[in-house]
């Protein structure tokens, strides 16, 4: 059985591992011990109490139960943009006429933008290659909405997601190439590089002072926006069911997608619910696949489990209740893995 779990500081290597398997264009998930230990203690801090809102953020990590292995991560930041600023492309469209010639021409361009600021962020999802399968990718990305719904206070009005955007088979990004190096003058891998340690200065120093038209820009790189990486199309799927949507805004690096939306109306805000437990035997047969999570903070976890719910009781098994360290009595939020049609 796989659970997802809050992480704790002990999973710094499990996180270098992934790291190195994630590859470029991942900025949160580098395979660098002394980062991802310093993001560890941060999430203690957030669970505390004692962090700030700029640095408040949380991880969670999928484990699977019998090996002990951990197969994926993702994460939630709580407010981005209040300590350093959460640059993006804001997408618009000018129409440009002439009363005297009769024409009009309607042109797209993308302003330097930090409307996302206060945001909450879904961030750093990727979940080891081998382990795709059985839901396992559903489980890792939807398991973050549990926990929304689960705390809403801790977090913003509105929520967004910054998509992994497109590379070549050269592992090229044409977006970068020609947009941003021009003005940063660096390797793309570089500048994600000094991003990751929170050397975010240059951004602001080195970017365009005025609207970009996407016109001029190559056909290659006018694909690229809004486009995803071939690795991160499930999960662009996956939160688009859950509610968000690509509105104005696309990713300065690689013009991948941000998806945004209002965190009340995400699903898990209308479809999930509070169930008692109850212990059965083993599951019905036609039993649904549901997202259960326990109500712990700093132990929260998540399970994807065939469970029918009736009159607010929800039918687990033993095995299912030890991964939730749950027991017969107490409450669980639960919720269709998918949309009822």
């Amino acid at each position: 059985m796989f659970v997802l779990r809050m992480s704790r500081p002990d999973d710094v290597d499990a996180l270098v591992q992934l790291g190195h398997k994630a590859g470029p264009g991942l900025t949160t998930l580098k395979p660098d011990p002394d980062a991802q230990g310093a993001r560890l203690q941060r999430v203690q801090r957030t669970i505390a109490g004692s962090a700030e809102l700029p640095e408040q953020g949380y991880l969670f990590v999928l484990e699977d139960t019998t090996s002990g292995k951990v197969v994926g991560v993702c994460g939630i930041e709580v407010a981005v943009g209040l300590d350093q600023a959460f640059w993006t492309y804001r997408m618009d469209t000018f129409v440009h006429a002439s009363r005297e010639l009769g024409l009009w021409t309607r042109m797209d361009k993308l302003h330097m933008s930090h409307g996302l600021t206060g945001y909450s962020e879904l961030c750093t999802l990727f979940l080891d290659p081998d382990y795709r399968v059985n839901g396992n990718g559903s489980l890792l990305s939807k398991a973050r909405f549990m926990f929304i719904g689960q705390f809403r206070e801790r977090f913003a009005e509105r929520i967004c997601a910054e998509m992994r955007g497109y590379f070549d088979d050269n592992g090229e990004s044409p977006f970068w190439k020609a947009l941003g190096a021009h003005f940063y003058r660096i390797d793309f891998h570089e500048a994600d590089r000094l991003v990751a340690l929170g050397k975010k200065s240059f951004l602001a120093e080195l970017m365009p002072r005025y609207p970009v038209y996407i016109d001029f820009l190559p056909q290659d790189a006018r694909d690229c926006i809004g486009k995803v990486h071939k690795e991160t199309e499930p999960a662009r799927r996956l939160l688009e069911v859950e509610g968000l949507r690509l509105e104005q805004h696309v990713d300065i690096f690689e013009g991948g997608p941000v998806l945004e939306a209002r965190i009340d109306d995400l699903r898990v805000m209308r479809d999930s619910g509070l169930c008692q437990v109850e212990i059965v035997a083993e599951a019905a047969a036609d039993a649904p696949r549901q997202l259960v999570a326990n109500g712990e903070l700093a132990d929260f976890r998540v399970i994807l489990a065939a469970a029918n719910v009736s009159a607010g009781v929800v039918h687990l098994t033993a095995e299912q209740a030890r991964a939730l360290q749950v027991k017969a009595g107490d409450r669980v939020r639960v919720m269709l893995q998918n949309p009822a049609k």
